[in-house]
């Protein structure tokens, strides 16, 4: 074990531990959450996700990043921000419940973890693991897409409001009295997306470190989105159909990832083809 990454180590068992209860709970424990129909089936959504796969890839690159693996401390990496990421969501975004206190932990040792998980990774020498061909345009010009798509929508449905004080569907269906999904995405999401994209088409040494985080975060928080969107079309309580939307960007960050982690070479002693 990478003695200067043991207490991200350390922390990350315990995120993992606590994930699996909170998601274990809010599938099983019925009247966990206290929230109106739509969200609390979205948070079924989420919980299925996190248990079945975030957990799961999350463990499994701890175990070989352990064993020297430069790749999967990048998607540790990226495991560790969708764990902050979704629980912000939780603790923010549910109505208080029995787990209040388990979200609020999650949210912190996500933040704690990463930054110790950060300042020790060998951000040089990831960024020549890479392979000349990586074709970072087409990397970062889809984040750069997923960036504009989103801050469009945020934009002007929040400006919208300004002139007509028509509330965003998402607030009015979430029965919140802000919108959860703007805060977080314009806050945590958007910016990294940009400066990712940019410094990755640059090749500079953190735009592959901040790319190999959002390649693994970002398809698996797309494909909650998709699953959640079947989930209320099956309950009736949505007329919209958003999974072809959600579905398509998970796809495309698949596409993005595999490309991504697809050029990462394991020995940084093998040569560049």
């Amino acid at each position: 074990m990478n003695i200067k990454m043991k207490t991200a180590y350390v922390l990350s068992m315990l995120i993992a531990a606590f994930a699996v209860i909170a998601s274990a709970g809010g599938l099983f424990l019925n009247g966990l959450y206290r929230d109106n129909a739509f969200v609390t089936t979205t948070w079924l959504g989420n919980d299925a996700v996190t248990l079945f796969l975030a957990v799961p890839i999350l463990m499994t690159a701890l175990y070989y990043s352990s064993h020297g693996s430069m790749k999967a401390q990048l998607i540790w990496m990226g495991a560790l921000d969708y764990m902050l990421y979704n629980y912000a969501f939780y603790l923010f975004g549910t109505a208080f419940n029995a787990f209040f206190l388990i979200y609020a932990a999650l949210l912190g040792l996500s933040i704690l973890a990463l930054i110790f998980g950060l300042v020790n990774l060998d951000v040089n020498r990831i960024s020549r693991q890479f392979r000349e061909r990586t074709p970072v345009k087409w990397i970062g010009g889809y984040f750069l897409f997923v960036a504009f798509g989103l801050s469009t929508v945020y934009i002007m449905q929040s400006i919208g409001f300004i002139f007509t004080e028509q509330l965003p569907s998402i607030v009015q269906i979430s029965g919140h009295p802000t919108s959860i999904v703007f805060a977080l995405d314009l806050a945590l999401l958007v910016p990294w997306l940009i400066l990712g994209a940019l410094w990755l088409m640059k090749r500079l040494p953190w735009g592959y470190v901040i790319a190999g985080i959002l390649s693994v975060k970002g398809p698996l928080y797309t494909l909650v989105l998709a699953v959640n969107s079947v989930l209320v079309m099956r309950a009736g309580l949505s007329a919209t159909n958003e999974l072809p939307l959600w579905g398509t960007l998970t796809a495309l960050g698949l596409i993005a990832g595999g490309l991504f982690y697809g050029n990462m070479q394991n020995d940084e002693g093998e040569s560049k083809r």
